[in-house]
């Protein structure tokens, strides 16, 4: 266990940083994985510039790596623009 006063706060705020991060990402992915089973183009052209806002939030505040947000918003822009 910490010692020190600002180590015991340090642990106590990434305790706060790290659920926020989690919750974050959790419903991120589940966005995606929303637009990902729409088949409809309308209803996925909705849905992708709220997940790619979504995905730079957390390239922004790395909780993910920018390529990684790049490389979803790609693909996911190619499913939407494939879809009849």
């Amino acid at each position: 266990m910490a010692n020190h006063k600002s180590s015991i706060k340090r642990i106590r705020a990434n305790a706060t940083k790290r659920l926020r991060n989690r919750y974050q990402a959790k419903t991120t992915r589940n966005a995606i994985k929303k637009l990902r089973t729409t088949t409809s183009k309308e209803e996925a052209s909705t849905l992708l510039p709220r997940v790619i806002s979504m995905l730079d939030r957390l390239a922004k505040k790395n909780v993910i790596h920018k390529k990684k947000a790049s490389n979803n918003k790609s693909k996911l822009t190619k499913f939407v623009n494939g879809l009849a």
